[in-house]
């Protein structure tokens, strides 16, 4: 049996190949795809995992398009719950203990983004994620068994929190009327450019802001960074609390970068932007340079 830190180093490199280009697309058939103890899928389709040997430590990501939500279906499950087999699904991602969305984000508390089949069974068959990423975790031991889910992406009208699959990509984040915090995850480091920010937009007037930052502020927006999953533990970069027409840059060398809306939900927020991956020379001559900023932040 690998050890826990042989594992955890398995999932990180699997997860990080998948999200930078190695994600299988895999063509859509009637006949179910076979899936892996780790594995990244961003395809609808149906999927059988059966076990050849003990599985002890298995999680699969699904992730679909910024616009998009996921529908898991427990099609077929021979598991063995009462011998320490679990399946468990999860409305978001969790790896090393961080979460996406943050549990600042999520509409869920933590205890209700967990699907476990084992608790539930029969009852809920049928799981809808809140994002456009979730994942299912499983353990089984006896060779054998195994399970079978459909997966199914919906519609969404208006998208909040996103993991971005590309390290490229232009998106416009809307949040109408709604007491809630939307994350856009991007997992490069990237130049992201906004070029239009609504903030306190009410019967087609825009609201004065102060001018001393944002502390005390309602609505605005935040840009973070960081090398794990969770944006609650990431490091501020840049808060912008003004409404503004025109373009706003800035470099960011972190592993992940997240732009952050709060919305108060007494006006409609609107922000659109555009990112690219950062060159990797100028990262590399950063590196050399031993610049202590953290992740380098440039205007």
């Amino acid at each position: 049996m690998p050890s826990a830190f042989q594992f955890q180093c398995h999932f990180v490199l699997i997860f990080l190949a998948a999200l930078r280009g190695e994600t299988r697309y895999l063509e859509v058939s009637n006949v179910p795809c076979c899936a892996r103890c780790i594995d990244m899928l961003s395809i609808e389709g149906q999927f059988t995992f059966t076990a050849e040997q003990p599985q002890l430590h298995c999680a699969t990501f699904f992730i679909g398009d910024p616009e998009e939500l996921i529908t898991i279906d427990y099609d077929f499950v021979n598991i063995d719950c009462q011998g320490g087999d679990f399946l468990k699904v999860f409305d978001g991602w969790i790896l090393k203990g961080e979460k996406f969305p943050s549990s600042l984000d999520h509409p869920l508390p933590t205890s209700q983004r967990y699907v476990d089949y084992c608790e539930s069974g029969n009852i809920q068959r049928s799981i809808r994620s809140s994002q456009n990423v979730a994942m299912i975790f499983f353990r089984i031991h006896q060779p054998g068994n195994g399970f079978t889910v459909t997966v199914k992406k919906n519609a969404n009208l208006f998208p909040c929190n996103v993991i971005s699959q590309t390290p490229s990509g232009r998106f416009t984040m809307v949040i109408p009327h709604q007491h809630r915090n939307c994350s856009f995850s991007i997992i490069y480091p990237v130049v992201i450019k906004i070029s239009d920010l609504i903030l306190g937009h009410l019967n087609g007037l825009f609201l004065k802001k102060p001018s001393a930052g944002c502390a005390g502020v309602g609505d605005f927006v935040e840009l973070l960074g960081g090398t794990g999953l969770d944006p609650s533990k990431m490091f501020p970069l840049a808060d912008l609390c003004h409404s503004f027409h025109g373009s706003a840059q800035m470099k960011i060398g972190c592993d992940n970068t997240v732009l952050r809306m709060v919305s108060s939900g007494k006006h409609v927020n609107r922000v659109t932007f555009e990112y690219y991956q950062l060159d990797l020379q100028e990262l590399e001559n950063r590196k050399e340079n031993s610049i202590e900023e953290f992740c380098f932040p440039s205007i």
